[in-house]
């Protein structure tokens, strides 16, 4: 949560149960500034003990370890707080002129024992909020630091395909194959410079599919039909870099076969609402005796998409009814 979201929140909170003592008020007489100091005595201290615990109990103690002295100190503080809380009403009532009668003996205890329940109460949730918090930055770290290994997996595996395309081109035509390496060098540097934030702007990410897919075509033959259709209406918009290559690379990979009639379409539409991006290819799935990629590439993408747009993404891939085609559909809502 941001820092300044945070403490906002705090002071409103505090506000509202500090002033919720006027809509109590008997509206025919009002209430003094001496009578509300008084009311609002017991908030102020409920206040204190939260902020003893949020700030320092909670922190130093129970989150390093040291129970023991959690409980002590917590203990310690809330009996004498709660002692002192029903001698300075008692002692209020006295300065302000208030008709009080000391109660027996047992409704005092009863009277301090439950001011002590609320001041535990409070306590336990300044701990609780304390340790969900906590918990919400260390599993945000956590997250980070599982996209950025899984950032770092995409990277070898995209460009252990890249390079074997390009060797395979050295032998069937070198002016190709130097083609194939400047585009190359124009996605290492989107890799080096881009890859490694959490989010790029959208034209940046279409351009590198553009180069990547052009590397492909270039040792594709005349039965291979590419089609590409890119329809951004924000190219700001932001997305998570290289979020669609290894759909790309799997079109690639799985929809060639040699001599054959194939059809490779690849669509990105995207708004200011959701972003598309639609793979419809041949299927020629490789045998078992070809284990290039393993499925990592897919694997990947599920991963990444589930801690970048954790509920926020629909996919849905897999062959048609005849087994001819297989078609692959990822939506990212905004």
């Amino acid at each position: 949560m941001n820092k300044r979201l945070e403490i906002l929140i705090h002071i409103a909170i505090w506000i509202v149960i500090i002033l919720l003592p006027l809509m109590f008020m008997n509206h025919g007489r009002g209430m003094s500034v001496s009578q509300f100091m008084l009311t609002t005595t017991v908030p102020l201290t409920f206040m204190a003990v939260f902020y003893i615990d949020y700030l320092w109990l909670t922190p130093r103690y129970f989150v390093t370890g040291h129970r023991t002295q959690f409980f002590v100190t917590n203990t310690f503080i809330v009996i004498v707080l709660g002692i002192a809380l029903h001698l300075w009403m008692s002692l209020s009532h006295d300065m302000l002129g208030h008709n009080h009668r000391e109660p027996p003996l047992i409704l005092t205890i009863a009277f301090v024992i439950r001011d002590i329940v609320n001041l535990v109460i409070a306590a336990a949730i300044a701990t609780l909020l304390h340790l969900a918090l906590q918990w919400q930055t260390a599993e945000e770290a956590r997250k980070e630091a599982e996209l950025s290994n899984l950032r770092s997996q995409i990277n070898p595996h995209f460009l252990l395909n890249t390079l074997n395309n390009i060797y395979a081109l050295t032998a069937i035509n070198t002016q190709k194959a130097q083609e194939a390496i400047q585009d190359l060098s124009k996605m290492l540097r989107h890799i080096l410079y881009d890859y490694q934030r959490s989010e790029i702007e959208l034209r940046d990410e279409v351009e590198f599919l553009k180069n990547y897919i052009r590397l492909m075509k270039l040792r594709q033959g005349p039965s291979v039909e590419v089609n590409t259709s890119f329809h951004i209406t924000n190219e700001q918009q932001k997305v998570a870099p290289m979020i669609f290559i290894s759909l790309v690379e799997n079109a690639f990979k799985h929809g060639v076969k040699p001599a054959v009639p194939c059809t490779i379409n690849i669509t990105i539409q995207a708004n200011d609402r959701q972003i598309v991006c639609d793979i419809v290819n041949s299927n020629h799935p490789k045998t078992s005796t070809d284990r290039s990629g393993h499925g990592v590439g897919l694997e990947l993408v599920r991963r990444r998409l589930e801690l970048a747009y954790k509920g926020r993404y629909e996919w849905t891939h897999g062959v048609n009814d005849n087994q001819k085609m297989y078609h692959s559909t990822i939506t990212i809502k905004l």
